[in-house]
């Protein structure tokens, strides 16, 4: 069956074209008698979950027919973010696993960029723009995936890395009393000035300093929640992406 709205081809059971979400009304010998739109409210009232649908779509988008060699790339990929992130999840936070591997070097330069982009506000905003640069990266990068190319699995994986972003940054605050890390330039922050160390001085400058074991935790179980959820956030768009898989 060809849809008469947008000319899409599937099944003749269908009700509703998969490409534009037009509704068949039909005989009961299976012919079409006529086409419509369903309207916000009516989609509201039939579905039940209201601006819900919206987010469920934005989220979950599936393209009427997954190409098989892109799907397979998706999988590989989610297979690797899968067992890396296990690896980070599973190691202690004093372990420091997620500083010592290499994506800490990817971090690096976006944590030092933010370092300059807030700079132009003070002090303190210079201290943390670091770490608020490190985050907003792969933040922009879930974004973009997720409302400008409609990649459920790329902002999935976008999610999975700045959940591990902030397990990176969970070490760093947990120094910042004990100063034992080694830092950019090849010194602790006990043999370096006051303010070289971003998170003595951050939380320091604002009373917080004997938090900084307690924040850390709290960094470091959240970017485990964030890696866990784009694991169930990836499987879910590959397994509704799999049932729309065209293999021919």
């Amino acid at each position: 069956m060809k849809c008469p709205t947008c000319h899409f081809v599937q099944s003749d059971q269908n009700t509703r074209c998969l490409k534009c979400m037009t509704f068949f009304e039909k005989d009961p010998e299976g012919r079409i008698l006529r086409v419509r739109k369903r309207s916000v409210l009516a989609r509201e009232e039939e579905d039940g979950f209201g601006n819900t649908s919206f987010l469920r779509n934005l989220l979950f988008h599936v393209d009427p027919e997954v190409n098989a060699f892109h799907f397979g790339g998706r999988v590989i990929v989610f297979l690797i973010l899968f067992v890396w992130g296990w690896k980070f999840i599973l190691t202690p936070m004093t372990a420091n696993a997620p500083g010592s591997s290499f994506l800490h070097l990817v971090n690096l330069p976006f944590h030092e960029a933010g370092h300059l982009f807030f700079s132009f506000f003070g002090r303190w905003m210079t201290s943390l723009g670091g770490t608020l640069g490190q985050l907003l990266i792969p933040l922009t990068c879930l974004l973009v995936f997720l409302i400008k190319s409609r990649n459920g699995v790329g902002a999935a994986a976008s999610l999975w890395w700045l959940g591990q972003s902030f397990m990176d940054i969970a070490p760093y605050i947990n120094d910042a009393r004990n100063q034992e890390l080694m830092l950019l330039g090849g010194v602790t922050g006990k043999e370096a000035d006051y303010g070289y160390h971003d998170w003595e001085f951050i939380l320091n400058e604002i009373g917080l300093l004997h938090y900084d074991h307690t924040l850390a935790t709290l960094a470091y179980g959240f970017g485990i929640a964030l890696m866990l959820t784009s694991f169930a956030w990836a499987g879910v768009v590959l397994y509704k992406q799999y049932q729309h898989l065209r293999l021919t």
